[in-house]
Order: structure tokens, then sequence, then C-alpha cells
């Protein structure tokens, strides 16, 4: 082994014995995210690239959201890296919503579980998009399903589509979801009009709303606590 490898070697080794010590959540970002990278670059150098990530994207999880083409410009990072990025990100959604050997999930009773999976699954989005999620009589995930992308009162969003995507799964109710990159998660004029549009088209076969989520990276906003859903 030679001297570099064996001083790299033996900087891994504490940085590892060190991290064991510490407690959770003390050990500053750059060194978590080098030592994640130990485990797809196990020859080079991986401060200097988790600095790098963490100085173009300005935290862990933008990081972890960061579009393809925007990583591999990080001298370093290479198709491994990626891929572990993504496998990280979805672990990480799944552990958000407990779900069973069937991937179904309970939502009325984890909610802020539901609140914490559309924010890491949207809230980081860099375009704005739509997302339902179907629930069954006993409000278990049986179904979810991304509309599009865009801007709210620019997506085809088809209120019949819904009523017909809701009667092909069984669904008792919905939950929308949707994101607003800008930060500000207040609901415009189109936004509550669309909501009561489909909550109306939905009555009809007697599927209800159970409430619009608006998420961003760090704030959401409830329609149904704010008792904007007619009903």
């Amino acid at each position: 082994m030679m001297e570099d490898d064996e001083t790299r070697y033996g900087h891994r080794q504490r940085l590892n014995e060190r991290f064991l010590k510490s407690p959770i959540r003390t050990v500053p970002d750059y060194e978590v995210l080098e030592m994640l990278l130990f485990y797809v670059i196990p020859i080079k150098d991986t401060k200097s690239i988790a600095k790098n990530l963490l100085r173009k994207f300005g935290s862990l999880i933008e990081v972890l959201d960061a579009d393809q083409t925007q990583l591999i410009e990080i001298k370093g990072v290479g198709q491994s890296v990626i891929i572990y990025f993504k496998l990280l990100k979805d672990l990480f959604s799944r552990l958000h919503i407990p779900s069973d050997l069937e991937k179904k999930f309970y939502i009325l009773n984890n909610w802020g579980s539901v609140i914490n999976y559309c924010n890491l699954t949207m809230g980081f989005q860099k375009t704005e998009s739509f997302k339902i999620l179907y629930l069954n009589a006993k409000n278990i995930l049986i179904h979810e399903e991304v509309i599009d992308y865009g801007t709210v009162d620019r997506i085809a969003i088809h209120p019949r589509e819904i009523v017909k995507s809701a009667l092909t799964v069984g669904a008792s109710a919905l939950i929308l979801v949707h994101n607003h990159p800008s930060g500000d998660v207040s609901p415009s004029k189109q936004d509550i009009e669309l909501t009561n549009t489909i909550a109306t088209a939905l009555r009809s076969i007697n599927v209800t709303i159970h409430d619009h989520i608006i998420v961003s990276r760090n704030d959401y906003y409830s329609f149904k606590t704010n008792n904007l859903i007619k009903t």
C-alpha cells in the first residue's frame, strides 16, 4: 500500500471511530457526506468532493435532490455516486411512511409521516408538480399518481380523469398534493378553484377529498386546516 493510501485509510478509520462515539447530528455535514462517499469511492479523497458538493448545492438534502446533469459536473462524481444518492433518497422516502409487505401505507394515523414524505419527495423539486394519493375506506394508500409538471394553472389537470382513476383503483377518498418551488406555500386563486372543481366532480361518485397539501422545502399548507375545501 502506498503512503498516500495508508494516510487515506488512517483518516477514514479515525473519522469512522469519531462518528461512532459522537451523538447523532453533531458531526459536520461535510464529514457525513464524506463518509457516505467512502462506500462508492473507495480509493480517492472524498473530503474535497463532499465540500464541493455542499458548496455548489448548499445542503445535504439539496445534494441528494440535485439533478444528475448537475452532479456529474462535480469532479470525482460518477454514475455510482448518482445511483447511491438516488438510492438514499428513495430509502428515506420509504422510511417516512410505514408500509406493509404489499406496500400499502396508513395515511391519517401517521399525518406527520405524510407531510415528511411529501416534503421529501416533492418539496425540493425545481418545477411544480401535482400528485394524488388515493385512499381506500380504511384510509390506506392504495395508489399514488403524479399528474404532471409545470405550474398549477398550466398543468393539464382534468377532473374527469381523476374521477376515472378513483373508480379504477376503488378509492374512497383522495389527498391532493403539490409543491411551490418558490417556498411560499400560500394557495393561489387557481389552487383553490381547482381543488373545489375536483371535489365537486368526486362527489358524484361518493369520493371525498381529505385534504390538499402544498409543500415546499421547509413548510406546508393544509387546505383542510384552513377550511378551504367545500364539503
